[in-house]
């Protein structure tokens, strides 16, 4: 008899160990909570690769900018056209400083940087100095000259017709009659391959050329 009531004295020290680890399980509950923290903060770090999706959008953008090329091709066409026809110039001077203001007028295209091969005088009324000194020594070395097209070279409106073009022609109205004048004038802006410069009589050249020259 004795020993029945030892027997459940055994079971209740038994049961009672075992309910402490049953309330000590509930307090590690809250360690899976620190857990999915950690896992947040690389989560904000991802739309950092999120943002090479707005240069994909970009290339559409590039696309319609390419027609703009095109535009200034249209321009440089009518440029080219015109071109083509030399412009015309007008120094009002008297017949006797004609030949001055077309001297004033070569220094002024070499200052700018013409070469001298690219300008050719022509005289109606007395020649100029340098070709009456280059024609004493004979019309085969004068022309040669012209043909080599080292510098600026001097003609008389008579002998204009066999000179060749060049990119201007400067006129000096000095004289001479106006049939001469008449002749060369129409003559020089044919050989004019960009400018044609006259020094003399506004009215005189106007009545040759047509007016607003």
């Amino acid at each position: 008899m004795p020993l029945i009531p030892e027997e459940p004295q055994i079971h209740e020290s038994a049961q009672g160990p075992r309910v402490a680890p049953a309330s000590g399980h509930s307090a590690p509950t809250p360690r899976p909570v620190p857990g999915p923290r950690p896992a947040a903060s690389p989560r904000p770090g991802r739309p950092g690769p999120f943002r090479p999706t707005a240069p994909a959008q970009r290339a559409p953008h590039d696309a319609p900018a390419a027609p703009a090329a095109p535009v200034p091709s249209t321009p440089s066409a009518p440029a080219s056209a015109a071109s083509a026809a030399p412009q015309i110039q007008l120094i009002p001077a008297s017949a006797e400083g004609a030949l001055d203001a077309a001297e004033e007028a070569v220094d002024l295209l070499l200052e700018s940087g013409r070469a001298p091969s690219e300008v050719l005088v022509i005289t109606t009324g007395e020649p100029h100095p340098w070709a009456a000194h280059e024609l004493s020594f004979g019309e085969a070395p004068y022309w040669a000259q012209h043909d080599a097209g080292d510098d600026v070279f001097y003609a008389d409106a008579a002998a204009v017709s066999r000179a060749g073009t060049r990119p201007v022609v400067v006129v000096a109205v000095n004289g001479g009659a106006d049939a001469t004048a008449a002749a060369a004038l129409p003559v020089a802006l044919a050989r004019a391959g960009a400018l044609l410069i006259v020094c003399g009589d506004p009215q005189q050249i106007n009545s040759v050329l047509g007016a607003g020259v």
